[in-house]
């Protein structure tokens, strides 16, 4: 019997197994966060999440019982979605300590200390803030290199790129960050071509983690050849689009609008 056993465990050997279920962030996205403008933008219902604190709360303590190992098994589009939700609910939750008594997540920070290092939640075995998620984990260098991240990490404000309806999932990790890409390069309150002055006018994003989008993703080694890329996106007119496929055109940074992004 002892040799059967070991014959099936060598046939069979014990998988980690992937694909860490978000069904129920995903269930929360959906009931309450509104899309705008085709989904080029969003608010989210934090009125509705706090009515669902409880069911946020479960889902933040099962990404809490997530070890190191049990990640690192994991593929890296499977880690990247699970990091990029983890860090979208933490923001609805770090809100909803204010919540209704706050007009920007800034409300949330000290003069010392901005909320984004405020530690309250543990992850993967560290106790962490959401600085911690971002440039340790997300940006770390090496890792998943992917610039696209900055379109799907949110930070609770109408400046951020719209907040997904859905949470992420490895399998369908790239599709989504390339339509959050799209969408945000689509959106003309924070990224366009304005032809009197000849400037293209985009998101602060792209000045504050330009090393990001410098880093040779898709071959991409500045800002511009980034956004060179996705001229159809930043202008309606052919001859503007070309301008900017060409990299002929100045960049101009957008001020960044942090108020909260509430649906009320």
């Amino acid at each position: 019997m002892k040799v059967l056993l070991v014959s099936v465990a060598l046939l069979f050997p014990v998988v980690v197994l992937a694909d860490f279920d978000h069904q129920v962030w995903d269930g929360l996205l959906k009931r309450n966060v509104v899309l705008k403008e085709g989904g080029k933008a969003s608010a989210v219902r934090y009125a509705g999440m706090a009515q669902e604190h409880d069911v946020l709360r479960a889902y933040l303590d099962s990404l809490s019982r997530v070890t190191r190992t049990t990640f690192d098994a994991w593929s890296k589009p499977e880690q990247l979605a699970f990091l990029i939700n983890a860090y979208n609910a933490l923001t609805v939750e770090l809100i909803l300590t204010k919540y209704p008594n706050i007009d920007s997540i800034k409300d949330l920070g000290g003069l010392f200390r901005s909320p984004w290092m405020r530690k309250f939640f543990t992850l993967l075995g560290v106790e962490r803030n959401l600085d911690g998620i971002e440039h340790d984990l997300i940006r770390a260098e090496g890792v998943y290199e992917d610039p696209r991240i900055h379109f799907a990490i949110v930070c609770a404000s109408i400046g951020c790129p719209a907040l997904r309806n859905e949470a992420y999932t490895g399998d369908r990790l790239d599709q989504q960050l390339e339509d959050n890409a799209r969408k945000f390069l689509s959106d003309r309150t924070r990224n366009r071509f304005d032809p009197e002055l000849g400037t293209l006018q985009v998101s602060r994003i792209f000045d504050w983690f330009a090393k990001d989008f410098s880093r040779g993703w898709k071959g991409y080694r500045s800002v511009t050849q980034f956004l060179a890329g996705y001229a159809d996106q930043l202008a309606d007119d052919p001859a503007d689009r070309r301008l900017i496929a060409e990299q002929r055109v100045p960049i101009r940074f957008l001020d960044y609008d942090w108020k909260l992004n509430d649906a009320k």
